[in-house]
């Protein structure tokens, strides 16, 4: 079961990674599209944890933006019978964005999210494995907090990846 929660997250924390299709073209060409300046998100940003930030931030040196992707519900449903799993997965990528100022944060915040979704929009289908992401997702906005580097929002796209195996 441990597997089951864990590979869907990192399939696609393998996409977000990847430099041609992954959240980093996609960040260039929201900031150029938009006028708002963001900070790239390099491949080392990008983790298969769920940790909250205090902790994350007490633990090791945190760069901000940063991307935690993770998967926080399974549910075999045994709709294939004679599968040993075949359900879902719940999967959130999880956008964390910190600065100083108040001033900018929510528009950067929301511009990474389109980021994520592109990518997700983009991988559609089959993800190998027996995975397949039919397309849906949800987004969450937290309010703005003390954190990170004074200041700091969280949002999360949450999404089911269907898993036959």
């Amino acid at each position: 079961m441990a597997q089951t929660a864990s590979i869907a997250a990192k399939q696609f924390a393998t996409f977000l990674s990847d430099s041609e299709n992954g959240i980093a073209p996609a960040v260039s060409k929201l900031a150029a599209d938009s006028g708002i300046a963001l900070a790239a998100i390099p491949p080392g940003q990008i983790i298969s944890q769920n940790v909250p930030a205090a902790i994350a931030e007490r633990a090791a040196a945190v760069k901000y933006p940063v991307v935690h992707v993770y998967s926080n519900r399974v549910r075999n449903s045994l709709t294939e019978k004679f599968r040993k799993f075949s359900g879902k997965i719940q999967t959130v990528a999880e956008v964390r964005v910190s600065q100083d100022r108040m001033e900018g944060l929510e528009d950067q915040t929301r511009l990474y999210v389109d980021a994520v979704t592109q990518v997700l929009d983009s991988n559609r289908g089959s993800w190998g494995q027996g995975m397949f992401y039919a397309g849906g997702y949800e987004v969450a906005f937290e309010p703005v907090q003390q954190g990170g580097k004074n200041l700091m929002q969280v949002a999360r796209v949450t999404f089911e990846v269907d898993l036959s195996s």
